[in-house]
């Protein structure tokens, strides 16, 4: 796996960035824009976004075709996406050997989230952005969300504001504080990466029409709205350094060492086999090609429909394109516990055929709990029922967010993080670990450990007072939640 960045644990450079962050993080007063103007300024934007997607037919997807022979769905000019077929082999879960339709995306995009101090305090540039397969119009994304295709501007649109400040940081005096490829979902995605990066921008970066300067304590407040803080945005702020983490703290349960032996060993020894195959091979095997749709034929897992688009905010005016729509809304948990007083996360060894290494660490739970019906209980995944059990003083998070919106249609996860007894048994199947919020953030620093549903969860942890220091009371936590509900205005806000 590849080592972007390696800033040393112990340089001053990192606990200065780290005490900046935690000030970002706790400051009230003197934000560039308060938490009433923030929603008055989203509430202005929402009505300049509107979005007309209509769901047509794949005869009539504009720009699309069925390639002759191989039947892949591809765009006519070879760039942005296609939808391939996928045949999997493996070892893992419940069912060996299955095909797919799967979303080929082989180019890198660029996830960037901009920061710079304003009266002393660090802000993130966010920016109000809709994407056709949000389920409600607009959300908070990053500074920059654009594909390469995007970018190159082959659909002849507009150009990405702000782009050059992450194709080209040093050029211009900005400093990096991020920079590593992460995938994204890899049952839907085959072999998709983005880059994640943050750069620090100096004052002559200025929030344009639809970006907004926000703290830290204000984006980690917006975390909890229902579909309010993108995906993209999510898995940037995991990027993060983990401004919580108290060097002193008693040891993991595990070492550095042994988490990484631990992953290697799970890449090794799991079996997985997935080939891209023409997606007319898919049909017959499950899957089957209607006017409107690409379908499984339990009506389960997902389906590959076409919709035209019409925006006056993008940098085209109108397109067409397929999405993917899910089936049922996910669930997404992490478990966590303090170990010998460490606050320790439950990760998971989670295979998933669109992965570049095998496996990535995923949370404890991540499941539609719909499509494992027609299994037998023993096929169920493993602490789901924990989970769904857990009584609400242990719910520190729990909110439901959307996936990507320019890839998925109306694709929701309840993300919730469940703290379990403290004097409860620390011994785990061998695919699961439990491993520190410090691990984790470390871990970040590289590409392809963390999948995209734990990066959202580590955003999620870090929002929560004092987590990844020493959990607090669940009571403590709901106590936080009212508080930064009540600051951010919650009683105003359009919650989906």
């Amino acid at each position: 796996m590849s080592q972007l960045h390696a800033t040393g644990p112990g340089s001053r450079t990192e606990a200065l960035l780290t005490e900046r962050l935690a000030r970002s993080a706790t400051a009230t007063g003197g934000e560039a824009m308060s938490d009433v103007e923030f929603f008055d300024w989203l509430d202005e934007r929402r009505p300049r976004h509107s979005q007309e997607v209509r769901r047509t037919t794949f005869a009539e997807l504009s720009g699309w075709r069925f390639a002759e022979d191989t039947g892949d769905l591809e765009h006519r000019s070879g760039r942005f996406f296609a939808v391939r077929g996928l045949r999997v082999r493996t070892d893992f879960g419940p069912v060996p050997q299955w095909s797919q339709p799967i979303i080929r995306q082989p180019e890198i995009g660029i996830l960037g989230m901009a920061v710079r101090e304003i009266d002393g305090v660090l802000h993130c540039l966010m920016q109000a952005k809709a994407e056709p397969g949000n389920v409600n119009g607009v959300q908070l994304s990053p500074t920059v969300q654009a594909t390469k295709s995007n970018y190159t501007r082959v659909h002849g649109g507009s150009s990405v504001p702000y782009l050059e400040c992450f194709r080209e940081p040093r050029e211009r005096g900005h400093r990096l504080l991020a920079d590593a490829l992460q995938s994204e979902q890899g049952s839907w995605f085959f072999c998709k990466r983005n880059r994640n990066m943050i750069v620090e921008v100096g004052p002559e970066v200025e929030a344009g029409e639809d970006f907004c300067w926000l703290t830290l304590r204000q984006v980690n407040a917006l975390l909890r709205y229902e579909n309010l803080v993108n995906m993209d945005a999510r898995t940037v702020l995991s990027c993060l350094p983990d401004w919580q983490h108290d060097p002193g703290a008693a040891p993991a349960l595990h070492s550095d060492v042994a988490v990484r032996n631990w992953i290697t060993a799970q890449q090794s020894e799991r079996e997985v086999t997935a080939d891209l195959v023409p997606l007319r091979e898919v049909e017959g095997h499950g899957w089957h090609l209607g006017e409107d749709r690409i379908f499984h034929e339990r009506g389960l897992y997902f389906s590959i429909v076409p919709v035209d688009v019409v925006s006056d905010r993008r940098e085209v005016a109108s397109w067409s394109q397929p999405l993917l729509e899910p089936h049922g809304t996910g669930l997404v948990a992490m478990l966590v516990r303090r170990i010998d007083g460490v606050p320790h996360c439950l990760v998971h060894a989670r295979v998933e055929p669109g992965y570049l290494d095998v496996i990535e660490l995923g949370p404890t739970v991540q499941c539609t709990p719909e499509n494992y019906a027609h299994l037998p209980a023993s096929a169920h995944p493993r602490f789901l029922d924990l989970v769904r059990r857990a009584r609400p003083e242990r719910i520190l998070f729990d909110t439901v967010l959307s996936e990507e919106g320019g890839r998925f249609l109306h694709a929701q996860n309840r993300y919730l993080i469940v703290e379990t007894d403290d004097d409860g048994p620390v011994d785990v199947p061998d695919d699961y670990l439990w491993v520190t919020p410090r691990q984790l953030g470390e871990l970040l620093k590289y590409s392809h450990y963390l999948n995209v549903q734990a990066r959202t969860l580590v955003a999620a942890l870090r929002a929560v007072p004092g987590a990844t220091t020493g959990l607090p009371t669940a009571g403590d936590a709901l106590a936080a939640h009212a508080v930064s509900s009540a600051q951010t205005g919650a009683g105003r806000a359009d919650r989906r």
